[in-house]
């Protein structure tokens, strides 16, 4: 197994949170006493496992995305064609961004870390995902002056209290040294979950929700700005954010994300 191996929550977990204010040496001895009552579980599985991590089934059922992959979309090709050369997809309908890598197929595995971290408050899975991000993206990383998290509506926080894209975007932000800016986009107004929504919904659905504040666009300008996100299915939450960064003059905007839906695998034409 990766040495880089995603963590995993357990009860364990829930209770050393708790312990966090109580006097150090006697929290120090009951975290000891819980490791060793309670093992730690495979997040996808629940399955017990040998420190924290997946367990070596659950790993193995995670699909890295490595070259060769389309150039613009990060859509993994089926054999090797050569450099640049573009999927269907790229060359049917640019994205407004330069390009987008992500670090798994969103598989089983996949969708149950994403759907854990975005949903049931584990944010402790953040790092270990965003060094698999920071590994996919790193011809992004090289280049990039910051990361922008795909922000929340307020009210969505509000009742989330976190923002996922946010968590990743730190966890990147400590493995590559680029800065995190998460107060230069905004959610403009609230929007519907595009799961369920065809492209040309979802599509419609950001369409204008996404921009920056007056007093913040001359920080945008002639930068090289990395979006961040969880998910990328249809690509129009992404590009929607790269539209209102573009119009901010920004000098280009790539997009960064954990997982990517990949229909079947893709040649080039």
């Amino acid at each position: 197994m990766d040495a880089e191996t995603a963590p995993s929550r357990s009860i364990a977990t829930h209770l050393r949170a708790a312990l966090g204010a109580c006097n150090s040496a006697w929290t120090h001895a009951t975290r000891l006493a819980l490791d060793i009552a309670l093992p730690t579980l495979c997040v996808a599985c629940r399955e017990p496992v040998d420190g924290e991590g997946v367990c070596a089934s659950c790993w193995a059922k995670l699909s890295f995305i490595a070259p060769p992959y389309c150039p613009r979309l990060g859509i993994p090709f089926v054999y090797d064609p050569g450099p640049e050369l573009l999927s269907m997809e790229a060359i049917a309908s640019p994205p407004a961004y330069q390009r987008a890598r992500a670090a798994v197929r969103y598989d089983e595995v996949a969708r149950t870390l994403v759907h854990a971290l975005k949903y049931q408050d584990r944010t402790d899975l953040a790092p270990a995902m965003g060094r698999w991000m920071a590994r996919a993206g790193r011809e992004l990383l090289d280049s990039a002056d910051m990361l922008i998290p795909v922000p929340l509506h307020w009210r969505r926080g509000w009742s989330r209290r976190y923002n996922q894209s946010g968590a990743l975007g730190r966890a990147i932000a400590r493995q590559s040294g680029v800065k995190l800016r998460g107060d230069l986009l905004q959610r403009l107004r609230a929007t519907e979950q595009q799961v369920g929504l065809s492209r040309a919904q979802r599509a419609s659905n950001v369409q204008g929700a996404f921009g920056v504040p007056a007093d913040r666009r001359s920080e945008i300008h002639g930068r090289r700005v990395i979006v961040i996100d969880d998910v990328l299915t249809s690509g129009s939450t992404v590009d929607a954010c790269a539209r209102a960064l573009l119009r901010t003059k920004a000098a280009q905007v790539d997009v960064l994300v954990f997982a990517r839906v990949v229909d079947t695998p893709k040649a080039p034409i």
